[in-house]
């Protein structure tokens, strides 16, 4: 299936590794030019190296905190002057701590709201008059969670946060629809990813068991019997920024192979 990305432009937020990195790559496979960030200016650029050799297509990369307010400010210049327009939006970013409500004071939950929900907010702010400029057809795709249909242990902020960013999508899913923008969202369950070994040390760690038996765990929730890889989360990521989507907005995509039990 031809999904018409041939030539559009692709900025995908914190690409340097994981689910990031599988989506910028299989974006240029699929012929879009990409501009990619992350904090760690090194591993930005080798991940912009590797696939510059593998797709030979255009990537700019560029070292990017978010933490600093005009960072995407900065960011969508540099995509400006490197190709005048952006064609779709990859909102990607860290998961907060993991912890309880007893173990969280106010000010995590601050910061939560900054990494979860304000990040991708500033970025579409400043991503929007490019994403305008291509015409018809722009993409904005938010990265999430499962946590937005089924709340996970231990995860209390991100089980909170990510709520909000699922309401916001739906919300400038019908404000951009007249434009021929979607918006839409796609939640990752277990993909094996440096994130969930990050998370499966802190659950064995705070269980008191070892962190072969926390997998075990995980798995036995996955009806298909193991974790995700990368590449197939990109897949849901490269449809949803195709030509062949442009009916499907305001949605959240699950890729999780029926873990999470809701019915929704």
């Amino acid at each position: 299936m031809d999904l018409g990305l041939s030539g559009r432009i692709a900025v995908v937020y914190a690409a340097s590794r994981g689910l990031g990195l599988a989506s910028a790559r299989l974006l240029a496979e699929e012929g879009c030019d990409l501009a990619i960030c992350s904090r760690d200016a090194i591993r930005i650029e080798a991940a912009a190296a590797g696939i510059r050799t593998a797709t030979g297509r255009r990537v700019l990369a560029c070292a990017v905190d978010v933490s600093q307010a005009d960072a995407h400010d900065a960011f969508a210049t540099a995509v400006r002057q490197a190709y005048g327009r952006c064609d779709v939006l990859v909102l990607n970013g860290g998961g907060p701590k993991p912890g309880t409500f007893d173990s969280l004071d106010a000010e995590a939950f601050r910061a939560a709201g900054d990494l979860l929900l304000l990040n991708p907010v500033r970025a579409t702010k400043a991503f929007l008059p490019l994403l305008r400029s291509g015409g018809a057809g722009g993409r904005i795709i938010a990265i999430t969670s499962t946590a937005v249909r089924e709340v996970l242990p231990n995860l209390m902020l991100s089980n909170s946060l990510r709520a909000a960013v699922t309401g916001w999508a739906k919300t400038l899913a019908r404000e951009l629809g007249p434009e021929g923008i979607t918006v839409n969202c796609v939640a990752p369950g277990t993909i094996g990813t440096e994130r969930i070994a990050e998370l499966v040390a802190s659950t064995a760690a705070r269980q008191g068991i070892a962190e072969d038996a926390v997998r075990q765990q995980l798995l036995a929730r996955i009806p298909a019997g193991r974790f995700g890889r990368p590449e197939e989360f990109a897949a849901a990521v490269a449809f949803l920024a195709s030509q062949r989507a442009a009916f499907i907005s305001g949605t959240t995509m699950m890729v999780d192979a029926a873990q999470t039990s809701v019915v929704a």
